[in-house]
């Protein structure tokens, strides 16, 4: 498991822009990141086509976004899907993005 801390430049809702770049893409049939739970307030559940495991976000104070990333297969698929999801950030979000805290926990 990893989990991130994306800190946005200037209060920007970084949140709100992620999960409806994530609902452009689905609409359009582009992109590899899809919903994959219920919806829920200032969460979300995101798999990927090609990699095992999911990705949790949550809004944080301050418009920070909490991400953790997980599978419960093959360690490498937890490294493919964490560069997945560093890229679509990158990709689609660079120019407002400050920080990306990474923590590796026990």
């Amino acid at each position: 498991m990893k989990q991130l801390q994306i800190i946005p430049r200037d209060s920007f809702n970084l949140y709100g822009a992620l999960v409806k770049r994530v609902v452009e893409l689905q609409r359009r049939k582009q992109g590899t990141f899809y919903r994959s739970g219920g919806k829920q307030k200032d969460q979300a559940k995101w798999a990927h086509k090609g990699y095992n495991g999911w990705v949790r976000l949550a809004r944080g104070m301050g418009d920070v976004v909490l991400a953790e990333i997980r599978t419960k297969a093959d360690p490498q698929d937890e490294w493919l899907l964490f560069h997945a999801f560093l890229g679509f950030l990158d990709r689609n979000f660079r120019e407002h993005i400050a920080a990306v805290n990474i923590q590796f926990p026990e």
